[in-house]
């Protein structure tokens, strides 16, 4: 009698893109050219190679499942944020959980004070890089003296043969209040957009991507009026509820991470990826799982204190079908 076959419930033709605010990626050395000094040994964090390790292993664990309830693979693509430098990025791709998916990696240091930048990760077999830059975000925190924030990442690169460019970015923090900060992250929707035109300049049905945490929600006047226009969708705008977000605030759930696509994203043509869905990988163990702060993200630190979770923001995601 034979046995009837297992049938995988797994798409083979979904592939995942994901983005993650990795919380203070750093390595234990000290760089004299940055403000690294809380993320030492003798620091009052105490961050050393032990709580480093454990926190690549958690991160890696978490990025090799995002997407993976419907996609019978990682994520292909992956933008991150407050990463250190390259090594740290080197260090996360070479963990047990990620060797096997032979991420390649896209990185420029940008002028940060902090030394935190933005990357992005690629599964080789899925993403040739044909050109990438960096773009910088020009703001000042009082005339003359200028705020150095995160550059735009621009990677252009064949998915699956197929041409797309993707935009990583962090924009300016709320650390000085939202609305005094506001013009900041609008500073920084506008450069999208001109980053965006100059490709449509060249391509007007061009497949982009926008990722990043941006600081604001998808209802914020920055995303809302400034980045997304007639030409982008945004899919987060549907997740962000008052019991759903990416990252919590005094009991109040926020979606700064976000991923956003040119509507050229939701047409069906055979060779092509079209838009399946969205969402926050949300998963119950990357949670606090008791106490106050029960439900929000289980994060490394909480001021000068050792969590020992992954991060204090979720990851989210978006699948493309390839047809």
């Amino acid at each position: 009698m034979d046995l009837p076959l297992f049938r995988s419930t797994k798409n083979d033709s979904l592939y995942t893109l994901a983005f993650y605010n990795l919380e203070n990626l750093f390595d234990t050395e000290d760089d004299l050219k940055t403000l690294d000094d809380d993320f030492l040994p003798h620091s009052e964090r105490r961050w050393n190679r032990k709580r480093y390790e454990k926190k690549l292993y958690k991160l890696s664990s978490v990025i090799t499942r995002i997407g993976t309830s419907k996609s019978s693979k990682p994520p292909i693509l992956v933008g991150v944020a407050e990463v250190e430098n390259k090594k740290v990025l080197l260090d996360l791709v070479a963990t047990k959980k990620m060797v096997s998916n032979q991420y390649g990696i896209v990185h420029y240091n940008s002028p940060d004070e902090r030394g935190i930048d933005v990357a992005l990760l690629y599964q080789k077999d899925h993403f040739k890089v044909i050109t990438s830059k960096t773009v910088t975000v020009l703001v000042d925190n009082e005339p003359g003296i200028r705020d150095y924030t995160r550059d735009i990442l621009h990677v252009e690169g064949f998915m699956n043969e197929e041409k797309i460019h993707v935009l990583v970015n962090h924009w300016p923090s709320r650390r000085d209040g939202a609305e005094n900060t506001a013009y900041k992250r609008i500073i920084a929707a506008q450069k999208n957009r001109e980053l965006i035109a100059q490709i449509q300049a060249h391509d007007a049905e061009a497949k982009i991507v926008v990722m990043g945490d941006f600081n604001d929600d998808p209802n914020s006047e920055s995303v809302k009026d400034h980045l997304v226009q007639q030409d982008l969708y945004n899919p987060m705008m549907k997740l962000h509820t008052r019991y759903r977000g990416s990252l919590s605030y005094r009991s109040q759930w926020n979606l700064f991470d976000q991923i956003i696509i040119s509507h050229s994203f939701h047409k069906f043509q055979r060779g092509k990826h079209s838009f399946d869905h969205a969402d926050i990988f949300d998963r119950k163990y990357i949670r606090v799982f008791e106490g106050r702060y029960k439900g929000s993200p289980f994060r490394t630190y909480a001021g000068p204190n050792y969590q020992g979770g992954y991060s204090d923001h979720f990851p989210v995601y978006i699948s493309l079908k390839l047809h």
